[in-house]
């Protein structure tokens, strides 16, 4: 298991992060969800062990991350909301590259490679450097890398930006099989509900850097399709600001 406890991040006078604590079983599917600027990505960045909280702990297996790096990291896949490729290599050279960065080789490493590049479906273009590729391959091709040394944790923040329909359909059935079939717990950051909704069992709500939110799918929907009457008062009509709307509209009209 993974776990934050009271996390809290600022930075001088801003408060990006406020006492926040969530957790990841393995073999489960979490959705992180809030708007842009919500504090996401920092919040990723604490959990992957990229950046330390001013406050709380980060628990991998109930002990710090901090005292077992080496072995966390080895467990967690990330796939970053900005590309993490070397434009100028070939798809099976950033493999080869990454995959050499957490010490595999040989035999087993062109394997793995060979196995990733036809899960994302790049083997026809993995002689091709990756500036060349689509916005939607680049993606992918970033997914294979965060998989490359067979990760136990995936942890992805906001992987569909600014790709097409397909590519971000092909995406999320691929995440999807990953959990189902060979059991990779997933963390999935979005803005968007309905990507959140297909892949996971449950989810925070992360709005100005506060967990509004926490639950099932179900227990989610009813805490957001309460329904609220608002009664407006309306005072009784001036004839005199009636009389300067309608001129209003009259020059409007003319112009």
């Amino acid at each position: 298991m993974i776990e934050m406890d009271q996390i809290y991040k600022s930075y001088g006078s801003i408060e990006a992060i406020k006492d926040v604590g969530i957790y990841l079983k393995k073999g489960e599917a979490v959705g992180l969800l809030g708007p842009n600027g919500a504090g996401k990505s920092t919040l990723i960045d604490m959990l992957t062990s990229l950046s330390k909280p001013s406050k709380g702990q980060v628990r991998f297996n109930g002990k710090n991350v901090y005292g077992q790096l080496t072995q966390f990291r080895t467990q967690i896949g990330v796939v970053p909301q900005e590309l993490a490729l070397y434009s100028d290599l070939t798809a099976e050279e950033n493999l080869l590259f990454f995959g050499k960065a957490y010490k595999l080789k040989g035999v087993k490493l062109k394997q793995k490679v060979t196995e990733l590049l036809q899960l994302v479906e790049l083997e026809e273009r993995k002689k091709d450097r990756v500036k060349t590729f689509s916005g939607g391959m680049k993606r992918r091709l970033n997914l294979a890398i965060a998989l490359i040394h067979e990760p136990a944790y995936l942890i992805l923040d906001e992987p569909t930006v600014g790709i097409d329909p397909h590519s971000r359909r092909y995406l999320l059935d691929l995440i999807k099989r990953l959990q189902l079939e060979q059991g990779t717990t997933v963390l999935y950051t979005s803005h968007y509900m309905e990507e959140v909704e297909f892949l996971c069992d449950r989810i925070y709500v992360l709005d100005r850097g506060t967990i509004i939110a926490s639950g099932t799918q179900d227990e989610i929907k009813k805490i957001v399709s309460q329904e609220y009457i608002y009664k407006l008062l309306v005072a009784e009509k001036d004839a005199e600001l009636e009389k300067k709307v309608e001129r209003t509209r009259e020059d409007s009209w003319r112009l």
